[in-house]
């Protein structure tokens, strides 16, 4: 494992990834306060808990396990998948669209019959969208802090062997290792604006989701399943290597404008019957 050798920590690399870790922490806390505490009357926790599970649910659970079949599994279908870039992007999107959207509708309309309101609306999706952040994106950025602290002491062997690297293994952990190795502070701001166009994202989404339920309009659903859809193209595509970063993220930032707008006219909308 000679190409671990040559890792070198930045100096920058370990302060950076401490503040990006505090800021995955509070991006979420700060999104509730704040609306806890501009709409305490008009909200319950119990919609931001259920934001919470019915993200770990559809999309960490069920989306997960027809992931496993589909891209994980060594099978005619994982392979067709794997092998074409438009079956991969027309897959993943489709897959992240319908599971969390209709996951959304399902909470919504079937269990959320109370409190009806829609601060609430928004709630859900903080829950949504904040667990996002706690669940998948804290623990691998505290992970990489991990890394950058052992490699940066010096000794590889110790680094490799408290991070249960084998030789079987150090292929496919080298790219993360590295990452982390150089991790700056440029990155903060675009870990923080990725994480906050996540958040409005799945706020918007949640309203134009509850719009649908509240007033019976079906064509929401499929509507928020198309955006959603829509969002996740140009991540899909950088993950097979056809896009540059940048070019993502210019594409979420406008699909997340799109979907504010929308999201924020239904929310007037609602007024008389919140």
């Amino acid at each position: 494992m000679k190409e671990y050798e040559s890792i070198v920590v930045g100096k920058n690399s370990i302060p950076a990834l401490s503040i990006t870790v505090i800021c995955m922490l509070a991006i979420p806390l700060a999104c509730f306060l704040c609306w806890r505490k501009a709409h305490r009357q008009r909200t319950n926790l119990s919609w931001l808990i259920a934001g919470a599970l019915g993200f770990l649910i559809s999309a960490r659970v069920l989306e997960l396990g027809v992931h496993y079949f589909c891209i994980l599994a060594d099978n005619p279908v994982s392979r067709f998948i794997n092998g074409s870039t438009a079956a991969y992007v027309l897959y993943g999107t489709a897959m992240a669209g319908i599971f969390e959207e209709c996951g959304r509708h399902i909470v919504l309309k079937y269990i959320l019959k109370k409190h009806r309101t829609r601060e609430n609306a928004v709630l859900y999706g903080i829950g949504h969208g904040g667990i996002e952040i706690l669940a998948v994106l804290l623990p691998s950025m505290i992970t990489y802090l991990a890394v950058a602290v052992l490699f940066s002491q010096g000794d590889t062997e110790n680094a490799l062997r408290s991070l249960k690297i084998t030789e079987q293994t150090a292929s496919a952990a080298l790219p993360a290792v590295q990452a982390a190795a150089a991790f700056n502070y440029g990155m903060i701001a675009a870990n923080v604006v990725e994480r906050l166009l996540a958040m409005l994202l799945h706020v918007g989404l949640t309203v134009i989701v509850y719009y649908g339920v509240a007033n019976t309009k079906k064509i929401c659903l499929p509507a928020a399943v198309l955006l959603h859809m829509l969002m996740d193209m140009f991540p899909a595509l950088y993950q097979r290597g056809v896009l540059p970063l940048w070019a993502v993220e210019i594409w979420a930032a406008f699909w997340t404008a799109v979907i504010g707008f929308i999201a924020v006219k239904l929310y007037r909308k609602t007024k008389a019957s919140a």
